[in-house]
């Protein structure tokens, strides 16, 4: 059977589909800053610039490292423990349903600026909907659209800070005075910049999507999307701010806040630009909705392959795309948009926290790539320092965002905790199947026909799980590796089997290899290990051969962490897990 072949994003529309998203971001977080502090936002700002520059070389080197979908939860995965990992994966979930819902709801209210009779709830739901089918039709179509938006947006910005300037040149500086003169509204600097650096952390949102579709872009190309959105936010999100100081008093800001940036095209080039600016609102975050989509789909869908998430998931239509995780990626943002009855303040909580989180939870993961994975070869390094600082500056933009609005995050809280009782769930299954199982045994026993057809189904679904065999490929390892392999395997995965293979090139003499192993089995008596020596060359070819001819998918293959003379990388292997 013929195998679709997926086209790979280049440089310009991978960096589109996620820099929609962060570019957006100047439409609500220069208002947001200057709120908090007042005529030093631009400083504010330009320290946020700062932390995203450390955080470019973290990212870039876990997913250098380990180049596949997932974010904080693939180096998790790849470093810790599946329920750390899920943490994480939970967090950047909900972070992209309040993203996608927040910036549909926030686009359709500067196209009712623009029309009047637009309902914004009707509106928003309908742009959900278009989205959903954008994304089902597959990456390809989507980035041709990100494309288009993204150009737009940077055309429409530069327009607005040339406008800017030239308003400047005919008019001085005097607002600016003015507005330097200004008191400071929380009593000092430090505490204003430090409200303001909290709130202008909101401005990097969607520099973490990049890593969740790094197996969509062509080679090399994931490193120069963070350099590009780093670039973006760096010099728009500031210099607007320091203009908009220096055009429209401080008093004005705070009555302008749902739109000032129209405010200032429309004080700066008239009501032709304050139109151009409105429209380029509704299509860039039209765009971070499409980021959203993106974004989930490709996490959501590595989930499924690690048995977070039931393989339902896992259907794939004719252009392959996992349209059922679209579709309920949609039911999910449209029962929030409901829920909070379009009440962007209550979606707020969400969308920082949850964003917030997720940065810190990869700084975390990349201390624990260096520390576990250290032989893992990498294209470049962030020093631990560095991680440490980045780390940091993130917990005190959540304590910040927690002193701004206490309430926000008694919101995202309740968000947060079903969900993580549902991936709890999902963890647990088959002890939840078990209880079950005894549950129907003891209470339904005068209804013992029925008991005895749930008992064999539910048996029939915990084998299921359980026969699933891995392997294990190993070097001829210690026996001290090999226990925690067997740990690891005991600890994470649910099954019974485990296939311990040994590539030879001829020769054989393993039997200190081989006593270890029948030690270990009868130590780990809950699983059945199976060794096997296969005379051949370790590599993606006898990989596939291997996962075809026993039926076992590669991401239930694991291997030790490769040295720097390893002659693949660990993209090349089809997604072979590493656990030790």
């Amino acid at each position: 059977m013929k195998e679709t072949v997926h086209k790979k994003l280049n440089q310009l529309q991978a960096t589109a589909i996620c820099g929609n998203d962060i570019s957006s971001s100047c439409l609500y977080v220069s208002a947001l800053t200057i709120l908090y502090a007042g005529q030093f936002a631009w400083i504010s700002l330009l320290i946020v610039a700062v932390v995203l520059f450390l955080f470019r070389r973290i990212y870039g080197e876990v997913v250098g490292a380990i180049p596949l979908n997932g974010g904080a939860y693939n180096v998790l995965l790849n470093t810790s423990t599946k329920r750390l990992a899920s943490l994480a994966a939970t967090l950047t979930v909900l972070s992209y349903m309040a993203t996608a819902v927040i910036s549909a709801s926030e686009g359709m209210h500067y196209l009712h600026g623009i029309f009047d009779n637009v309902n914004t709830i009707s509106a928003t739901i309908i742009v959900l909907v278009l989205f959903t089918g954008l994304a089902i039709l597959g990456i390809g179509e989507s980035a041709f659209v990100a494309v288009i938006i993204f150009i737009t947006h940077l055309v429409t910005l530069s327009l607005l800070v040339l406008a800017s300037l030239w308003f400047i040149l005919n008019n001085g500086l005097e607002t600016f005075h003015l507005n330097w003169q200004t008191p400071i509204a929380h009593g000092n600097i430090k505490t204003a910049l430090f409200l303001g650096f909290s709130a202008a952390m909101l401005g990097i949102s969607g520099f973490e999507s990049s890593a969740n579709f790094v197996e969509e872009q062509q080679s090399g190309i994931f490193p120069k999307t963070l350099r590009n959105m780093w670039a973006i936010v760096s010099f728009f999100n500031p210099v607007i701010a320091l203009l908009l100081i220096s055009i429209i008093p401080l008093a004005e800001v705070g009555s302008n806040k749902e739109s000032l940036l129209t405010y200032l095209g429309q004080t700066t080039g008239g009501s032709w630009l304050a139109w151009l600016i409105s429209i380029d609102a509704v299509l860039v975050l039209c765009g971070a909705v499409l980021t959203s989509f993106v974004g989930a789909s490709g996490l959501l869908n590595r989930m499924t392959l690690d048995r977070i998430l039931p393989n339902y998931f896992l259907k794939q239509n004719k252009r392959g795309s996992h349209y059922r995780i679209v579709i309920s990626f949609l039911i999910l943002c449209l029962s929030v948009l409901f829920v909070t009855n379009g009440h962007l303040e209550s979606l707020a909580g969400v969308y920082t926290f949850s964003f917030l989180a997720v940065m810190a939870l990869f700084g975390i993961g990349n201390l624990l790539l260096k520390f576990k994975r250290r032989k893992l070869p990498r294209p470049e390094r962030a020093r631990g320092i560095v991680v440490v600082i980045a780390v940091s500056s993130i917990i005190a933009a959540f304590v910040g965002n927690m002193q701004l609005n206490i309430n926000s995050f008694y919101t995202f809280l309740k968000y947060m905790v079903p969900s993580l009782l549902f991936i709890g769930i999902m963890l647990n299954r088959i002890f939840l199947i078990r209880v079950l199982i005894e549950g129907l045994e003891y209470f339904y026993q005068p209804l013992r026909k029925m008991v005895i057809i749930s008992n064999r189904y539910l048996h029939k679904m915990s084998l299921k799980i359980n026969s699933q065999e891995f392997v294990f490929f190993t070097k001829g390892d210690d026996v001290a590796i090999l226990n925690r392999v067997l740990q690891y395997v005991e600890g994470n995965e649910t099954t019974k089997k485990l296939k311990i293979v040994h590539i030879t090139n001829g020769a054989s003499g393993n039997e200190a290899l081989r006593k270890d192993l029948e030690v270990l089995d009868r130590a780990y008596d809950e699983i059945d290990i199976e060794y096997l020596e296969i005379e051949g060359v370790f590599g993606p070819e006898l990989i596939d051969e291997l996962s075809q001819k026993w039926k076992i998918p590669k991401n239930f293959m694991f291997i030790g962490s490769p040295g720097n003379k390893f002659s693949y990388r660990v993209s090349d292997l089809g997604g072979v897990r590493l656990i030790m």
